[in-house]
């Protein structure tokens, strides 16, 4: 309860986002149907995709990836179990189609999030008003966000997509920034000197040289974005985190624990894969 002596600030905030949703929601509803088609329809795309695959061919793809990216064939069986325990667990289906969110999801991350780091290292007046933006993304709590994107964009894959591009963009940009700037200042000027211009410096010197710091924060936003499919399920998108929530509802344990652990599963088997991408990567430096 706010005291008498203080004005009731968060009445009249409250108001003011009402209005304002009510107001983007009114005056553009038919560019936001536009743009819920437009984010919706490359997650369902990928997860149509992914649904078509079978399960063994699946199976061997992943045990493909793990023996090229690590060449031991102990880690390569072990990745291939993974799938195999989700198809067991009966949620395939559900397992496919958080993957697709996650996949679409980090694609988009990479796609803004490479020219905001490049952009931030070469200006740093940009970084640090960048920072805070960054820090309040991470650190502001989903529903808050969550709700006026779902009143905006409705239900389902749209506003699920850009609440986990909200939630992790921000380290996979900011390790590009610091990866960029931990560049060798000496390595530029040479390659200057030796006649490359300033866009020919950046994608054959200093992107390469900055490669294992972007792979670990594209590895972070896939984590970060695998932590937002239970919340997703909230808004209506499909997935694992739609199983752990009808076993809340139904106060079924056992129901939110096959989910849960089908989500450990997943998120085991994205971290393992790019971790071992990422060392291999670093060895080939």
């Amino acid at each position: 309860m706010t005291p008498d002596w203080l004005p009731d600030a968060g009445k009249a905030l409250q108001r003011l986002v009402n209005r304002a949703v009510d107001a983007v929601v009114v005056g553009y509803g038919d560019d936001l149907d536009g743009l819920r088609a437009l984010l919706t329809a490359p997650v369902r795309a990928v997860e149509t995709a992914l649904l078509h695959i079978p399960v063994p061919v699946f199976v061997v793809a992943i045990a493909a990836g793990a023996w090229l990216a690590r060449r031991n064939l102990g880690f390569a069986l072990a990745m291939a179990v993974l799938p195999l325990i989700l198809a067991s667990l009966g949620v395939w289906n559900e397992a496919m189609q958080s993957l697709a969110l996650v996949a679409v999801a980090v694609l988009l991350v990479a796609l803004l999030g490479l020219p905001l780091g490049i952009a931030a290292a070469r200006l740093p007046w940009l970084g640090r008003a960048l920072s805070p933006l960054y820090d309040l993304m991470q650190t502001i709590p989903s529903f808050v966000y969550l709700i006026p994107v779902a009143m905006v964009l409705g239900l389902g894959r749209a506003p699920a997509l850009v609440a986990t591009l909200i939630y992790a963009l921000p380290p996979f940009a900011r390790l590009t920034e610091l990866g960029l700037r931990g560049v060798d200042g000496g390595l530029v000027q040479a390659a200057r000197a030796l006649g490359l211009g300033p866009r020919q410096t950046l994608w054959l010197v200093e992107l390469p040289l900055a490669r294992p710091a972007i792979l670990q924060g594209l590895n972070q936003a896939i984590m970060m974005a695998l932590a937002m499919v239970v919340v997703a399920s909230m808004i209506g998108a499909k997935g694992l985190g739609e199983i752990v929530l009808l076993g809340l509802q139904r106060a079924d344990p056992g129901l939110g624990f096959v989910g849960g652990l089908a989500i450990v599963l997943l998120a085991i088997l994205l971290d393992r894969m790019a971790q071992a991408v990422l060392v291999e990567r670093r060895r080939e430096d």
